[in-house]
């Protein structure tokens, strides 16, 4: 990016050749290059896909704020390459730019990963070192960005285009394949391995660090083979220069001058007009560029919203396979790879046989309904995976499931409302939550419970957006006893159950649960709630003054909330398991359609695009068209932020607002498309030449002329 042309270094010295691969035209420096982008793209990639259960379960940020932080860093991302084509077309060179950057980004994921470790300072810090190496990160992986796929094709002679096309082919691979891999291992490593007495998020981190170190290390290793193209200035530079003496020109002379044709042209005086006219030509497309960072909006939410919807849904394949919920993320890496192919040699060809004519703008809008179709489907699934999910009461509203732990029916009777009308079962899971009416902010309700004909009276106080859990049973002297207990409803982000016991019995009970401990006090003692990892627990060990028992509590499901009632019956323990809360009952799979809709969008906006731009811009544009590219992705991504802190909406509502804005945008852009007039950036040149050949006959006239009147003056003789 921002490659004005590409020269030979002085490195090799004039005419010297780098060395090659096997006898082949492909230089050995590449070889360098692709494993350091192989490197570096495991190290983002990885790093990012664990970033946002990171800010939700480490900083404890709630999930608007993370997801605002996420596409704040990913939206910096795509910012930060303009500064790193100025710095290496203008003052460093490429190499150096690549060495310097990457240095900052190692600092980063350092910084990054020693404020993952609990022990370092407190939460306050944490945030801090986070955020400075978010920062860092995205200079380095920005910075770098323009300047890698570049160097690499300098390193080619200019007679192999076949090789330097199949090297940025070469190139894509080991971007995806650096992507896959990372998004498998680095949620392994956060959730499978436990440090610090919880998610490893600090070796999620640092493994990625160890990585961008080993890309430095290969990229500097192959220095003395590469071919390093000096600064030769920005086209960036030139291009924004001209436009803003453009624009000071027009203002200071609009009234004194004579109308231009077109307001650039007011740069006539200082910049050549084959400049003016290829800054002309980009900002055609520029204007094109508009709507497009509404298709960015929706597919960056992949590591956010799309991950945080994965956390309440079944990850299990069986088999002792269980899926990460952010490891879903790989898919659109393996679907890219397996989509370009089956787009290229397969779904064009067919249209094409089918005399429908597929412009490039055109597969553009198609590409745009195809992600507004994902987000579709992301809708349906969310709709259905919320049915698992007890949504927090609203003002003036409490939400309350009871426990008959009696031994016969019960009913209750709650003055002025009649929210538990049917006689509650002994030893029964509840039925669900319900909301309790309030008059205020809180409000003591005087319950009436009947059990055999008998009348008791308790007195208990609701807060209101407060889940309770009421417990009834009997004490020694016969009477009733109400338990009113609060309870945790929001559900693990992780996909962990949350498991808590009362202990009915008269002796106090420790129970060991994997590698957690819980302690249940004797007489309807209630254990702390404690969330576990999905699994089947059997075999727990619970242990009295005088015994221990074991029990098995069976499975423990995605997402679900279990009470364990242990009583003492004759020599045994015995337990009765009930589900609080539903677990997660919509399989991950049902994620797949929305991330097929959105790779294939990938495919027909994303790839088409950019060949679109390139043909459409003179060669020395190339980069500020990329530049423009990239700087849809950015703004893309604040859209998102703006939505995700500003909207408050429900989850799917939000699916479907994204949904609907990027239909309204491609219909915008489909009439823009329509009034475009494709160009031919070469017809640029012809154009030029033919002008100045007309300027040199022009002017081999005049001075014929000019010859011809002096030669017909009359003579003068001397006075």
């Amino acid at each position: 990016m921002g490659k004005i042309k590409d020269v030979d270094a002085e490195d090799h010295g004039k005419g010297q050749r780098s060395p090659k691969l096997c006898g082949t035209n492909y230089p050995v420096s590449i070889a360098f290059i692709v494993v350091n982008e192989f490197c570096e793209r495991f190290s983002y990639y990885g790093m990012k896909a664990v970033l946002t259960l990171y800010f939700i379960h480490y900083l404890n940020w709630d999930k608007n704020l993370s997801t605002a932080v996420y596409h704040a860093f990913s939206s910096l991302c795509y910012f930060t390459p303009l500064l790193g084509a100025v710095i290496a077309d203008s003052w460093l060179g490429k190499f150096k730019t690549i060495i310097y950057l990457s240095i900052v980004y190692v600092i980063g994921h350092v910084i990054k990963s020693v404020g993952a470790i609990p022990d370092v300072g407190d939460s306050t810090l944490h945030v801090a070192l986070s955020m400075l190496g978010l920062v860092l990160i995205a200079v380095g992986t920005g910075g770098i960005k323009p300047c890698v796929a570049a160097f690499g094709g300098d390193q080619f002679d200019e007679e192999n285009t076949k090789e330097r096309t199949k090297f940025f082919s070469i190139f894509y691979m080991s971007i995806n394949a650096g992507s896959v891999l990372s998004t498998i291992v680095t949620p392994i490593l956060r959730g499978d391995v436990k440090c610090f007495g919880g998610d490893c998020y600090a070796l999620a981190f640092g493994v990625p660090a160890a990585l961008m170190v080993i890309a430095l290390v290969v990229f500097i290793s192959g220095s003395g083979l590469y071919k390093k193209s000096p600064p030769e200035g920005n086209v960036l530079v030139r291009v924004c220069k001209c436009i803003g003496f453009a624009i000071q020109n027009r203002w200071r002379n609009s009234k004194k001058s004579p109308k231009k044709s077109h307001w650039l042209d007011w740069a006539e005086e200082k910049y050549p007009k084959r400049l003016i006219q290829e800054i002309k030509m980009v900002f055609r497309v520029l204007v094109l560029y508009i709507p497009l960072p509404m298709f960015w909006a929706l597919f960056d939410q992949q590591g956010s919203r799309w991950t945080l919807q994965a956390t309440r849904m079944n990850m299990d394949f069986g088999g002792g396979f269980i899926l990460k919920p952010d490891q879903m993320q790989m898919l659109n890496a393996l679907l890219i790879l397996v989509f370009i192919p089956i787009f290229d040699m397969g779904i064009y060809p067919l249209i094409g046989l089918c005399r429908i004519k597929l412009t490039p703008l055109r597969k553009m809008a198609a590409g745009m309904i195809l992600a507004a179709l994902a987000f579709c489907a992301a809708t349906v699934v969310e709709i259905n995976v919320i049915k698992t999910v007890v949504e927090p009461s609203p003002a003036k509203q409490s939400l309350v499931q009871v426990y008959n732990l009696m031994d016969s029916d019960v009913t209750l009777r709650f003055p002025g409302h009649s929210v538990f009308s049917d006689p509650l079962k002994p030893n029964e899971d509840p039925s669900g939550y319900t909301n309790l009416p309030l008059t205020g902010e809180s409000q003591l309700y005087t319950v009436t419970v009947i059990h055999n004909g008998a009348e008791s009276k308790c007195e208990l106080t609701f807060t209101e957006r407060t889940a309770y859990s009421l417990f009834l049973h009997t004490v020694q002297t016969g009477d009733i006893a109400c338990k009113l207990v609060k309870d945790h409803i929001t559900k693990s982000e992780t996909g962990d159950a949350y498991l808590r016991f009362i202990n009915t019995h008269t002796e106090n009970i420790n129970i060991t649960v994997g590698t957690d401990e819980f302690y249940a006090a004797a007489n309807y003692g209630i254990s702390q709630n404690i969330s576990l990892p999905r699994g089947e627990y059997n075999g727990v060990v619970c242990k009295t003054n005088s015994d221990q028992y074991p029990i098995d509590l069976g499975l423990l499901d995605f997402g679900a909330f279990y009470t364990v009632i242990l009583s003492k019956k004759s020599d045994s323990l015995t337990m009765v398991k009930m589900e609080d809360i539903q677990a997660n009952n919509i399989h991950i799979t049902w994620q797949i359609p929305q991330y097929v809709f959105l790779t294939a969008g990938e495919v027909m906006f994303s790839i088409t695009g950019l060949e679109f731009s390139y043909s459409q811009a003179p060669p020395s544009m190339k980069s500020v068209l990329q530049a423009g590219w990239l700087m849809t992705v950015a703004f893309g991504n604040v859209i998102v932020l703006i939505v995700a802190e500003g909207a408050g909406m429900e989850q799917w509502t939000e699916f479907i607002l994204f949904a609907g804005l990027l239909v309204a945008v491609s219909i915008i852009f489909s009439i823009m498309a329509y009034f475009y007039t494709y160009v031919d950036p070469d017809q640029l040149d012809k154009t030029f030449r033919e002008d100045t050949d007309d300027e040199k006959v022009k002017s081999s006239d005049s001075k014929i002329k000019e010859t011809v009147s002096l030669t017909d003056m009359p003579k003068q003789t001397k006075m």
